[in-house]
């Protein structure tokens, strides 16, 4: 992966998406593109593409969105945006989510089959084990988005939405790094690293992201991992779950900080963030620096105030506006767009509709939510 200044990453606001080129692929989510990093794009890939026009459906037409769960602000805006922005376009939502269960998910989704949905969007609670109900639906028709997860080991999906996730751990990195040469002097620094969810098929990628960055600072003895543990699997939060990762938190602290101070903790997201802060607190260290991601509320106040150094924003609202015009361009007949980013889902190339995240800290926050009011209302 191209590192790239931290300046240039961290402010960085209005990075333009892949551009749709053209009304391409077919049911089976087939496209002409080999695999590409995001935002590349091969001169095959770059060719608009010209095939028959897809069968469309009915414009009141039901689509189902099976979401993971509503355990974070993130997945209850998506809730409540889907839910509302459907019906405005003039479609029945089927609109549910399965409180981290694996089964309940195949449940809702086989229901929204059978009440003839035409095209169901899923936030898996694991990506690799809806396989088999999805390739139901493909059986019946129905068209499968995947949203803000990839959907693994299955020809059962025509694409997935996303925030670009390898990118989304550089920026944590990223802003780590900067947290720590503007909070903490010079280094080298003692850091701590968390990751997210093993069965989240993004929890990995951003921990990828973040190492390409990290691992040379490793190398040359900048920052110094104190408990040793730099491994994914070592630094995983089962289930995104906060009072496992204050858990280990405290595990660490206590093991290896009884006479050291911490400098800096990297962290998935805004909740595993603010638990760990809460966990050196307790502990009597000075804040570290601490990054995030999903700029939830809290961490947003947190931010503002120096508590957390920085979170990175992927806007619900952006994931949503670009999920259903997908839907619209397969309820016209258009097909699924065109797209120079894919992925390896492990059977086939996945068609990626990939948006651009950006990190939020103190100094650019007023910047980033301009146009969000509410977030903006947190400033203060």
């Amino acid at each position: 992966m191209k590192k790239r200044t931290l300046l240039s990453m961290a402010m960085v606001a209005t990075m333009m998406v892949a551009t749709f080129a053209g009304c391409g692929g077919s049911r089976e989510g087939a496209t002409d593109t080999a695999e590409q990093p995001a935002a590349e794009t091969t001169e095959a890939a770059a060719e608009e593409t010209t095939t028959a026009d897809m069968p469309g459906f009915d414009a009141g037409a039901t689509i189902g969105v099976s979401l993971p769960w509503l355990g974070t602000q993130n997945w209850k805006e998506a809730e409540d945006m889907f839910t509302e922005q459907l019906a405005e376009a003039g479609y029945n939502p089927i609109v549910q989510a399965a409180d981290q269960k694996v089964t309940q998910q195949q449940q809702q989704i086989e229901s929204m089959i059978e009440n003839g949905a035409k095209v169901i969007v899923v936030g898996p609670v694991d990506g690799s084990q809806l396989g088999s109900v999805l390739e139901q639906a493909k059986e019946a028709g129905v068209y499968v988005i995947g949203y803000d997860r990839l959907l693994e080991n299955t020809t059962g999906v025509d694409g997935v939405v996303q925030f670009g996730s390898v990118k989304t751990g550089e920026l944590q990195a990223q802003a780590l790094l900067q947290g720590l040469e503007e909070k903490k002097g010079e280094g080298p620094y003692n850091i701590e690293l968390f990751g997210g969810g093993p069965a989240d098929p993004n929890a990995p990628n951003f921990f990828t992201g973040a190492m390409s960055v990290l691992q040379p600072k490793i190398d040359d003895g900048t920052v110094v991992v104190v408990s040793g543990q730099t491994d994914f699997t070592q630094c995983a939060t089962v289930d995104w779950d906060n009072a496992k990762a204050q858990s280990r938190m405290d595990s660490l602290l206590s093991g290896f900080y009884s006479d050291k101070d911490i400098h800096g903790v990297l962290c998935p997201n805004d909740g595993i963030a603010r638990a760990c802060i809460t966990a050196c607190e307790n502990a009597g260290q000075e804040i570290p620096v601490v990054s995030g991601l999903d700029a939830e509320n809290e961490s947003v106040e947190w931010v503002w105030q120096g508590r957390q150094y920085s979170t990175v924003a992927k806007p619900t609202d952006d994931l949503v506006k670009e999920t259903i015009e997908i839907i619209n361009s397969l309820q016209a007949g258009n097909g699924m767009p065109s797209t120079s980013v894919t992925a390896d889902n492990g059977v086939i190339e996945v068609p990626i509709y990939e948006l651009p995240p950006v990190v939020v800290t103190k100094d650019n926050a007023k910047e980033v939510f301009a146009n969000d009011p509410s977030r903006l209302d947190l400033l203060k």
